[in-house]
């Protein structure tokens, strides 16, 4: 008998252990984790000329995919003929400078020059339409897949697949859940898809919670969901449905493989339930299953609402700054970006962190007197493939007086010859892939178990060093 309530580890070309992984690197001494807030770079995308489809508000609600060198993003526009949403397109050669194409493939006031895609013929209004491109499914019509919210549906998910991104096929089993669900991320993990959100409709008693549906072919899912992560400590107030503190959304989602990095929507409700009054951070959180979220440091805001532009009242009558997110994260050359809008505003606006750099390990400076060996943190068990591996580290601060020494433990935390801290040639150079090498070793050996990586902190300046990454990849 074998209870599998455990993760099932998936197959990774390269392994990211990132501090605020605590599955990935469970143990550590002397070290405490900081996180780092993304720097904004303003407004991407703007409301279209008079006529177009996005000429009153453009909202993200969308999902930006990087196509070999090119950047697609899809997000949602309100023009000037009704009051209907509708999925517009985009594309850059950077991820910040966007242009609209025209598509011709929707009518929009008389003339389908415009930059619309095909999608319910552009006759129904669309509330979110988070996308993931799948080049694992067989069939070349099915491998984008959308998973949308739509009157046509009372707002319950709906997906639809598409060969290119701009014609899109609904499914026939649509409506796919029963139930009203606000998302906005969907992802594919170990061969399983998952889309998360908020269970829709004002239901007094019940706050935003983040809940989490599971599908095998993207067309049936289950009618059971998995809390994924809630943030309300007390029962809300009798009647209230926006006081407090909640999940707005659920959290748009990034597979690294061994790590699926979200965020989310930080919802913080005034005691008065006057949505007016709501205000909203972007918030971190991880997940190893694509089930079950953690915040590995509770209400840090890792981009924060205020001092955004223009967070005045909008499009909600909102008196505070909120903010929303959408799916799409993506590693460009040094930089980590990631796009989202303001909530009550709109607009597609952008976010930047060094790359891979939303946490690290740094050295507990205070305790450093009474600790009795290295500064340390030790992965969990990885098992290479039979060719091998490498390994490379992200981090800053290091010199001659602050440096890394790695070694390789077996799973029962023994020291590997010729892999030990004495055999490693320190790491003086900070850098976003350094890599690691023990005396003439740049290579990890097949090994018939799993391994260990142990990152020892030293020099006479160890306070100096910030860890963001641990990467270990196949040779």
């Amino acid at each position: 008998m074998r209870v599998e309530n455990n993760v099932f580890p998936p197959e990774v070309q390269e392994a990211v252990l990132f501090p605020f992984d605590d599955s990935s690197i469970p143990l550590t001494y002397g070290l405490q984790l900081g996180l780092v807030q993304g720097r904004r770079q303003g407004i991407l995308v703007r409301p279209g000329k008079p006529g177009m489809p996005d000429c009153r508000r453009v909202r993200y609600y969308g999902t930006v995919i990087r196509n070999g060198e090119e950047f697609r993003m899809w997000y949602l526009g309100l023009g000037d003929q009704d009051d209907k949403y509708r999925v517009c397109y985009a594309i850059s050669q950077d991820g910040i400078k966007w242009e609209k194409p025209t598509l011709g493939l929707v009518e929009y006031g008389g003339s389908t020059q415009n930059n619309l895609v095909d999608l319910l013929n552009g006759e129904y209004s669309v509330v979110e339409a988070p996308i993931i491109y799948d080049s694992e499914d067989p069939d070349p019509a099915r491998r984008f897949k959308m998973a949308f919210e739509s009157e046509k549906y009372q707002n319950r998910l709906a997906v639809a697949f598409s060969p290119d991104g701009l014609h899109w096929k609904e499914s026939s089993c649509n409506p796919v859940t029963k139930h009203m669900l606000e998302q906005s991320g969907v992802i594919k993990f170990n061969g399983c898809y998952y889309v998360n959100g908020q269970l829709g409709g004002p239901r007094p008693g019940a706050l935003r919670q983040m809940v989490t549906y599971m599908s095998y072919d993207f067309e049936h899912w289950t009618e059971a969901t998995a809390l994924s992560f809630r943030r309300d400590v007390e029962p809300p107030p009798e009647g209230s449905w926006n006081a407090g503190e909640q999940v707005h959304l659920g959290a748009s989602l990034w597979n690294r493989g061994n790590v699926i990095i979200g965020f989310y929507g930080m919802w913080h409700g005034h005691e008065s339930d006057d949505r007016r009054l709501v205000t909203m951070d972007l918030g971190l959180v991880v997940s190893n299953d694509a089930i079950h979220f953690k915040e590995p440091i509770p209400g840090f805001k890792i981009i924060p609402c205020y001092e955004e532009p223009e967070t005045a009242s909008g499009i909600h009558g909102l008196l505070g700054a909120a903010l929303a997110q959408g799916q799409g994260f993506e590693n460009v050359g040094e930089q980590t970006l990631y796009w989202y809008e303001v909530w009550n505003q709109g607009q597609v606006r952008l976010a930047t962190w060094p790359r891979d750099r939303f946490g690290y390990y740094k050295v507990y400076r205070e305790g450093r007197r009474q600790m009795l060996e290295e500064p340390h943190f030790i992965s969990c068990p990885i098992r290479l493939n039979d060719s091998g591996g490498r390994v490379f580290v992200n981090a800053d601060g290091l010199s001659i007086n602050s440096y890394l020494r790695v070694e390789i433990y077996d799973e029962k935390f023994r020291r590997l010859p010729g892999y030990s801290a004495d055999d490693c040639v320190p790491l003086m150079e900070p850098g976003p892939r350094q890599p690691v090498v023990w005396r003439n070793k740049e290579t990890l050996d097949k090994f018939d178990h799993p391994i260990r990586i142990r990152v020892n902190y030293g020099g006479l300046r160890p306070e100096d060093i910030h860890v963001y990454a641990i990467y270990v990849s196949s040779s």
